[in-house]
């Protein structure tokens, strides 16, 4: 459709924009696109792998930037230890090209298929080491963005108020174009596995959030059972090699979501069904963590190059205090019992949590104040979610829970903004600065930071 046209008296005027999507190649484009004098039908949302379980990169009634085809990695310097790459660029494909030169991220990220630009914008976590950062985001030097008005804005290291108020920002400041990260050689570290259950896990749970490891678990909270993945750097023995960590995230990502859909389809049953999906869950963390995993690093730990998120996968993401996780765990495991015998809705897939390290280097980071428990419910199970999500929100709030925008669904917003308090009172004065015309504010984020 043309920018303009005639009316019926001849004169000139402006048609109202369409909703819809674009995808510049080019920065040239993508200034083009944010342009204020373009006809593009607002508001603007960047999204890059669709990975968010909430709304937050949706514009229904307004354009999606599709920042995927801004995909090359400009610079990788071996000497520095940094690396340039644009903001379509597949997590996946940046450790591959890492790892080529003998480096690594800083830090262990299970969701590969995400796009960097959409990591740095929206945590990106994993089971960091000791005091290790747990978030991408606190590894990034410089970024290129592109503003409200269509210009490039360059963010370095002597700008550190504005880099943490742009790392964690979910696109409502500016559009991500390039980013430097600092990255280091690859460390191989210990992986070292324990199976329990969940009062013993309970037991544990304070001194493991408090040690120089990586924690990493799968918690089963209708077998009453949780799979550690303990890491550490002390003692290393033997090589890292690919091959386990392949066949554990085929088994975990792809396995048992792929079976258990196909079971929910052919077992009419839900006793009998649940009662094969927990067996093939516990047979399967049960050979791959304990038996196959023994060492590895940020490269072989990283998973899969997927380019795609697993499809149909159902989850939601709160953190909770690692002070007091020994009482929550045993809370959420219960939680989801009893909301199974009232209800009838479970999840059919464990839930994955880690520790994420106390990080200050993002205004709207989730463990600015503290170290946090991630705990990622996930499911398959369509038909009753929504009703379970808005449970698990009043669950997690009353247990002090912190959500994130992009995957922490039914949340309220009284209790965001009390969470993030005098934070992100801070975020939205400069958003408005940086954005007065709310072009990159849509209906589910404007809830919360209008």
């Amino acid at each position: 459709m043309k920018a303009h046209g005639f009316r019926d008296t001849g004169k000139l005027y402006r048609r109202p924009a369409s909703p819809g999507i674009q995808t510049p190649k080019t920065l040239a484009r993508l200034m083009r696109a944010l342009d204020r004098n373009s006809n593009v039908a607002l508001p603007l949302r960047p999204r890059g792998a669709g990975s968010s379980s909430t709304d937050c990169n949706l514009a229904t009634q307004g354009t999606v930037i599709n920042t995927t085809a801004l995909n090359l990695i400009s610079h990788i310097d071996t000497y520095n230890h940094t690396v340039t790459a644009q903001a379509g660029v597949r997590i996946g494909e940046l450790i591959a090209a890492l790892a080529d030169e003998g480096l690594e991220l800083i830090g262990s990220f299970d969701q590969t298929e995400r796009t960097l630009g959409g990591a740095i914008a929206a945590p990106c976590m994993g089971p960091g080491i000791g005091d290790q950062a747990s978030l991408l985001s606190t590894q990034v030097i410089n970024m290129k963005i592109v503003t409200a008005n269509g210009k490039v804005m360059k963010i370095g290291e002597t700008q550190q108020h504005l880099l943490s108020a742009f790392r964690l920002s979910y696109g409502m400041l500016g559009i991500i174009y390039e980013i430097t990260l600092k990255v280091r050689p690859i460390m191989n570290f210990a992986a070292s596995h324990r199976s329990m259950d969940v009062d013993t896990f309970a037991q544990v749970a304070d001194r493991l959030a408090n040690g120089n490891i990586g924690l990493k678990f799968y918690l089963m909270p209708y077998r009453n059972h949780v799979y550690l993945d303990l890491r550490h750097f002390e003692t290393v023995g033997g090589n890292a090699y690919n091959a386990p960590w392949k066949i554990k995230d085929w088994g975990e990502s792809t396995v048992l979501p792929s079976v258990f859909r196909s079971l929910s389809r052919v077992v009419p049953i839900p006793s009998v069904r649940y009662r094969l999906m927990d067996s093939i869950s516990a047979t399967t963390h049960g050979l791959v963590n304990s038996k196959l995993v023994r060492n590895g690093n940020n490269v072989t730990a990283g998973g899969r190059h997927r380019r795609r998120k697993p499809s149909n996968l159902l989850y939601s993401t709160w953190c909770f205090p690692a002070s007091d996780f020994s009482v929550v765990v045993k809370a959420y495991a219960r939680f989801c019992r009893e909301s199974f015998a009232q209800t009838a809705y479970r999840c059919d897939l464990p839930a994955v949590g880690y520790r994420v390290a106390r990080d200050n280097s993002a205004l709207l980071s989730p463990s600015f104040d503290e170290p946090l428990i991630a705990l990622q419910t996930v499911s398959t199970q369509r038909r009753g979610w929504d009703s379970f999500v808005m449970d698990l929100s009043e669950f997690a709030e009353n247990w002090g829970g912190t959500p994130l925008f992009n995957q922490s669904l039914s949340t309220r917003d009284a209790y965001v903004s009390q969470t993030y308090s005098g934070r992100m009172e801070f975020f939205k004065k400069l958003r408005r600065r940086l954005d007065p015309e709310n072009r990159f504010l849509n209906p589910y984020l404007a809830r919360y930071f209008e």
